[in-house]
């Protein structure tokens, strides 16, 4: 399994951005795939994560409204759009996959990562 995720960037408060986790080296239908991220200091935490089978998304409590995740059905690709955002979003953002069906939060249930993008948020 092979994760490359892309999009991160330098955004003013308030902007948007869509991040891109293209997956490959086998077929998802089994499998979760979820955003994580990582901002300066702090520990790594759940973001949003999507289920193959039926589309299931699931958000962190706290960026309810402002987050969504969901996929590209032509390819393998899982996107996270954030909006509205300020400067607490800034982190590496890592998309992570897991062969199950329970959308979990804890980090160590994921078994393949990819490399981390960068978002910056500047005020």
């Amino acid at each position: 399994v092979q994760l490359q995720a892309s999009g991160g960037g330098l955004v003013q408060a308030g902007g948007s951005l869509r991040l891109s986790c293209a997956a490959s080296g086998r077929t998802f239908n089994n499998y979760i795939l979820a955003w994580f991220r990582q901002a300066p200091g702090k520990e790594r935490e759940f973001v949003a994560g999507f289920r193959w089978s039926d589309d299931f998304t699931r958000i962190a409590d706290s960026l309810q409204g402002r987050f969504t995740i969901s996929r590209d059905n032509a390819e393998s690709t899982v996107y996270l759009q954030m909006n509205g955002l300020n400067t607490e979003d800034t982190a590496i953002y890592y998309c992570a996959t897991r062969q199950a069906y329970l959308v979990t939060i804890n980090q160590t249930h994921y078994t393949h990562w990819g490399q981390g993008t960068l978002v910056t948020v500047s005020s």
